[in-house]
């Protein structure tokens, strides 16, 4: 659905159209009814005023009346929700063959990055006619992602991946605002989001200066800060392995289940004892503070791209012995030096 009024931004994605329609169906049905108790009120207003020859009498109602008016607005609301439900689902949930890209919102700019390691600041790079998932985060305050001529709008939270979709249509350059009040140098934030034709688009990625795909930073990175050490694919790994564990679900010491995730990976890597694999002691250190939002971004990467488990999804392939109580904080302390933790007696 094409239509274009002065106040409305250009439709420059799939969504657009309907986002209008449905928010012109809303302004349209709030119009209507607005001026319908306008003039009833002042018809009513006129019809029974006070005369001195005129004697009150008194209604009993009306049993259709009463039916019809409770209906109608039923409908419409229904119908209002079921057509909002529908959009909503189909802008909250992005298709599976969307292309990946990265974000990082903090003050006052937007950082992207690409998979194949292509970066970019306040300026974003999509080819048009393909769906493209935007992962999401801030790096300080609450800030908020939108481009008005795809008509998608998603807060950007501090300490949480959140995910935003879009598919341009047109080619051309779209701005990029952050919506959200965060900071001094809030008017400052924007950006612009630029369409391209998919030849362009494989064009300007191949011109790019990327030392190397997010998966393969992400791994420097792994190896860099020993990661190894425990995430091995043996049965005297003392941390879970980490093959085919993006997407699948893990169960906790406590019994729960959780699904393996980017939050999940994330708050593994700062927070590694708020979910303790089933089977695992909590002698992972925490990396917060040391991994910055890039780096986990190329972490979480690195591991979407690890082999397969051929295992049930619940349990972790390699769930080594129960370590004893006396080997944790020696384990713990050697981590946390960088050093490779002494043998604890379990064989490989």
């Amino acid at each position: 659905m094409q239509f274009q009024l002065p106040l409305f931004p250009q439709q420059a994605s799939t969504v657009a159209g309907q986002v209008d329609a449905f928010y012109l169906f809303l302004v349209l049905i709030t119009t209507f009814f607005s001026l319908l108790i306008a003039l009833l009120i002042l018809f009513f207003i006129i019809k029974y005023r006070r005369r001195p020859d005129r004697q009150a009498e008194q209604i009993h109602g009306s049993t259709l009346l009463e039916i019809v008016w409770t209906v109608i607005p039923l409908g419409i609301t229904l119908c209002i929700f079921v057509w909002g439900a529908i959009l909503f689902y189909k802008i909250e949930n992005p298709p599976a063959n969307a292309l990946e890209v990265y974000g990082v919102g903090k003050q006052w700019m937007w950082k992207f990055q690409h998979p194949g390691g292509q970066r970019e600041i306040n300026t974003l790079h999509v080819p048009i006619g393909r769906p493209v998932k935007v992962t999401l985060i801030s790096q300080d305050v609450i800030h908020d992602f939108f481009v008005p001529a795809f008509r998608v709008k998603t807060d950007v939270l501090p300490n949480r991946y959140v995910t935003s979709w879009f598919e341009a249509t047109t080619p051309g350059s779209y701005h990029l605002f952050c919506s959200q009040y965060c900071g001094t140098n809030h008017s400052a934030m924007i950006g612009h989001v630029i369409a391209m034709k998919p030849e362009d688009y494989a064009e300007w990625l191949a011109s790019g200066k990327a030392e190397g795909s997010l998966a393969s930073a992400g791994e420097k990175l792994f190896q860099e800060f020993g990661c190894t050490t425990c995430h091995r694919p043996d049965s005297g790994a003392r941390g879970p392995n980490l093959q085919g564990l993006y997407g699948r679900p893990v169960r906790l010491s406590d019994n729960r289940i959780v699904v393996a995730d980017d939050n999940y990976i994330r708050e593994s890597i700062l927070n590694p004892n708020a979910k303790v694999v089933n089977g695992f002691q909590p002698i992972m250190p925490t990396f917060q503070g040391v991994v910055s939002e890039e780096g986990l971004i190329q972490i979480t990467e690195y591991i979407k791209h690890m082999g397969t488990q051929e295992s049930e999804p619940i349990n972790n392939r390699t769930t080594p012995d129960q370590l004893r109580d006396n080997e944790v904080p020696m384990i713990q302390q050697e981590l946390q030096q960088g050093g490779q933790p002494a043998p604890s007696g379990k064989k490989p």
